[in-house]
Order: C-alpha cells, then sequence, then structure tokens
C-alpha cells in the first residue's frame, strides 16, 4: 500500500541538489524564500511555444517525479518530452528547500501551501519575462494539483488554464484516514490517529511519545505543521474559487492513492472542467501490465515504462486552445 501523506515534506531526508539523473532540458531558476529556486525548461524559449509549468507530488519528490522512496517511474521528465513532441515547452521544478531550490528555505518541512504556490506565481514570472508568453497554464501532479489550484486564484490572467493529474479532491485527511482505516497495519489504532489527526488540524505538533506507535515512522512531528496545514485546505472549495480558469482533470482507474472520489470532488464543483479518465493507469500516469499490487507497484520503479497513451496529447490540446497566444 502506498500512502498518499507519507511524505507530506521532506520529513528530514538529506537530499543532493541532483539526486536523480534522467535529466531532460535546460536549467532555469526563480526568486523565493532566501534564495534561488531551481528547475529544467524543455522546449523553444522564443514564445513560439506555450508553456506548461509542472508542479510535483508530496514529499522529497523531484522535478521528474523521482523521490528516495522508491519512485523511480520519472513520470514528470515523460510528460515533458512527450510535450516537446506536441510543440508544448515546459518548465518542471524541484520544490523549495529540495533538490537544486535548496537554498529557497534551510528546513524544507517549514513550509506552506501559501508557500508553494507563491512559488508557482515567481516561476510564472520568470517563464513570462523569458518567453514572452501572454500566459502560463499550469499543471501539478498529486499534491502538486492542490499547489496549483491555490496558485491559481492568485494569479489571474497570467495563467491560462490548470491540469490536474491526479490531484486530491477532498481533504486530505478524508483521504488518508480512509488509506490507513483500510489496512490491517492501521485498522486497529484508527481511533488513536483519529486523535492525532483532531490536534494536528488543530495546529498541534504531536510529541512522537504521543503518537500511535503505527504511524510514528509514517507522520513523525517535523511534517505535523505542513500536515495540518492540509487538513484545513478543501481542494474543491479550491477548485470552485477558480471558476474561470480552464480546467483539465486526469486521473487513472488504477490509482490507489487518489481515487475517482476525488475526480467527482472537483467535477461537482467545477462542471464544466474537461476530463480524461485512463482505464488501466495508475497513480504514476503508466498502464499496469496487470491486476493486483504488484502491477501497479512496477509503474512507480521504471522509467523507461512510456505514460499511458493520450496524457501528452490530451494536454498538448488543452494547452493550445487556451495559450492566448
Amino acid at each position: 500500500m502506498r500512502i498518499l501523506a507519507s511524505t507530506a515534506a521532506a520529513a528530514l531526508i538529506a537530499i543532493s541538489p541532483h539526486a536523480f539523473a534522467q535529466e531532460t532540458g535546460a536549467e532555469i531558476s526563480a526568486p523565493a524564500g532566501k534564495g534561488m529556486l531551481g528547475g529544467a525548461f524543455t522546449g523553444s524559449r522564443d514564445g513560439s511555444q506555450p508553456v506548461v509549468l509542472i508542479i510535483p507530488g508530496s514529499g522529497p519528490t523531484d522535478r521528474n517525479g523521482n523521490n528516495p522512496m522508491g519512485v523511480r517511474a520519472a513520470t514528470l521528465r515523460l510528460l515533458a518530452v512527450g510535450l516537446e513532441q506536441q510543440g508544448i515547452a515546459s518548465v518542471r521544478i524541484d520544490k523549495r528547500g529540495m533538490f537544486s531550490s535548496a537554498s529557497a528555505t534551510a528546513d524544507p518541512n517549514a513550509v506552506t501551501l501559501a508557500d508553494y504556490a507563491g512559488d508557482v506565481l515567481s516561476w510564472v514570472s520568470v517563464i513570462k519575462a523569458e518567453t514572452g508568453v501572454p500566459c502560463v497554464t499550469i499543471a501539478g501532479h498529486s499534491e502538486g494539483g492542490l499547489v496549483a489550484l491555490l496558485a491559481a486564484r492568485a494569479g489571474g490572467a497570467d495563467v491560462c488554464g490548470l491540469v490536474l493529474l491526479a490531484a486530491p479532491g477532498r481533504p486530505l485527511r478524508t483521504t488518508l484516514e480512509a488509506q490507513l482505516g483500510a489496512s490491517p497495519v492501521f485498522a486497529g489504532s484508527m481511533d488513536q490517529i483519529r486523535a492525532m489527526f483532531d490536534r494536528i488540524e488543530a495546529g498541534e505538533t504531536v510529541p512522537l511519545a504521543e503518537m500511535p506507535a503505527a504511524v510514528r515512522g509514517l507522520l513523525p512531528p517535523p511534517v505535523h505543521p505542513f500536515l495540518g496545514n492540509l487538513f484545513r485546505t478543501d481542494p474543491a472549495e479550491a477548485a470552485a474559487a477558480v471558476p474561470d480558469t480552464p480546467m483539465l482533470l486526469v486521473y487513472g482507474e488504477k490509482d490507489s492513492q487518489i481515487t475517482l472520489e476525488d475526480w467527482h470532488a472537483l467535477r461537482t464543483a467545477r462542471p464544466d472542467a474537461h476530463s480524461l479518465i485512463l482505464p488501466f493507469a495508475t497513480h504514476a500516469l503508466k498502464d499496469a501490465a496487470g491486476e493486483g499490487p504488484a502491477a501497479a507497484a512496477a509503474t512507480y520503479t521504471d522509467p523507461d515504462l512510456p505514460l499511458t497513451t493520450g496524457v501528452a496529447e490530451a494536454m498538448a490540446s488543452f494547452v493550445r486552445l487556451h495559450a492566448g497566444n
């Protein structure tokens, strides 16, 4: 089982600026906090191509969509390549405090969703200045989709549209409790876990000794402030708050982390949104070769396994429709 919030922040993991290879594109930077954010630009910078800003998901996930917890799918790098083949430029980013964005904050756990959303707007400003495009499409994978929604609220006309890739549609606490409660590892501790979540949602950092033993390694105290921030944020409300921003929702039916309940919540908030439902895709936006956990897990570890057919093409069509060029 893969828990969506098991790496809600960096969880004190030491990460080198370029922990994972598989680079595609040229380096690009944007100001944030006390330092600079790093990313990779793929495609043309002369303004002839629309640009998509790609935001990674939760925890120590890098610009390529990989992390030190064993995810090597390179989903975001493959997406950048696929978009380039469709004539769409992109910028993939490292989150503040991590990888090439390590200088932006001394503590990658000391962040808020508002910080991440502000960083996105900094990227949008840099992209517009460097390319001359009138606006930028923001694509967020998983938790990155929530960040994209919050950034769009402040971005106004600078944001051409939103692509939410396997993004949460319900508050994280709802999703996390469902995931934990479905596992025999945590089922016997759910009353204590819910009580701990009450404290975290109220803004507390729960000492390790007061946490249920089953989740001490999963949700350590340093991530509690950010986790509480996520608990208090409703993605559907955020989607409804940007009624004029074009939106594309992309979900996989084999995704065990974000389900079609999340799609339904966002679709209800934004009934005008475009949707792409992928029957065999997992959270990595790759097709599982069969049924069961092993087949799904294989999509997280093979960078050579292609993205599900149609993802880049559908995104490119949406981007071109709303690029404002």
